[in-house]
């Protein structure tokens, strides 16, 4: 009776101690965030007291940054989807039975999983042609598509180890069991592997986005008028010292804003999936 009832704890209790519990997992894991957003809007205060002419001029280029943003989140979200339908493709290609096929997807997910974004950005960029010629027309091929294919690449690569990963990670009992009730391959690879593969590759799958959402920033070296070139040409137009300072903070926390909220959610899937 005695272990009985230090075991049961009332509720208050038990609400205090998650209360505690959840305050210690906000301060460890968003800490270091916290405190870097503290220091970007203690600069941006002290900036906008101590110079309200860069602040109205930030105030005029808004819009101009905001179409900026937008150009980037286009970027990134087409460079995905082109990254995760190759990476599906060469992922399945890398369970095949056929160890030539195997080893040729290898060498394709070593090579772009390891060369520089920026390498592989100028390489579209300068390998591709300007223009395409199409019987009597003549169709532009512009820049920010070849920084699309140019991201899409190494995230296809990534996007392949994800889905082989996820794959080799079930296991082979549920393949067994699968066949022993007389499931054809494709039947149980859709029916019973796949969703299992979906879970498991949604957080990975958000982090890498998250990341090639911040190397969209690389457009702005090959001509594309993105948020990077937008700040860059608002602070040769204004020529003030503050209002620079300014508008790359801002430029931080638009970037922020945008990715930090995909990392947050990664970091729940990933614990809801480990209590799965």
């Amino acid at each position: 009776m005695a272990s009985d009832t230090t075991l049961t704890l009332p509720r208050g209790r038990r609400a205090g101690s998650a209360v505690a519990r959840a305050t210690t997992a906000i301060l460890r894991d968003g800490w270091v965030q916290l405190l870097l957003v503290l220091l970007a809007l203690n600069a941006w205060w002290y900036l906008a007291g101590t110079a309200p002419v860069a602040v109205e001029r930030l105030w005029f280029w808004w819009p101009a940054l905001l179409r900026g943003l937008g150009t980037n989140i286009q970027i990134s979200v087409l460079a995905m989807a082109l990254g995760t339908v190759l990476g599906l493709v060469v992922g399945a290609l890398s369970l095949s039975p056929l160890p030539l096929l195997r080893r040729l997807t290898r060498v394709y997910v070593l090579a772009f999983r390891n060369a520089p974004i920026l390498v592989l950005v100028y390489f579209t960029t300068y390998v591709f042609p300007f223009e395409i010629g199409i019987a009597h027309w003549v169709v532009p091929f512009p820049d920010w598509i070849k920084v699309v294919i140019g991201l899409g690449l190494p995230a296809s690569a990534n996007v392949a180890e994800i889905f082989r990963g996820a794959v080799q990670s079930i296991p082979s009992a549920q393949w067994e069991a699968a066949h022993s009730l007389g499931f054809a391959r494709t039947q149980i690879f859709r029916m019973v592997i796949l969703p299992q593969c979906l879970r498991r590759m949604l957080p990975p799958w958000m982090n890498l986005y998250a990341s090639i959402t911040m190397s969209t920033a690389l457009a702005s070296l090959v001509g594309v008028h993105d948020l990077v070139d937008t700040a860059t040409v608002a602070s040769n137009t204004v020529a003030r010292t503050d209002f620079t300072i300014l508008i790359y903070l801002t430029l931080l926390a638009l970037f922020f804003a945008y990715c930090y909220p995909i990392a947050r959610l990664t970091r729940y899937l990933e614990r809801r999936h480990a209590r799965i």
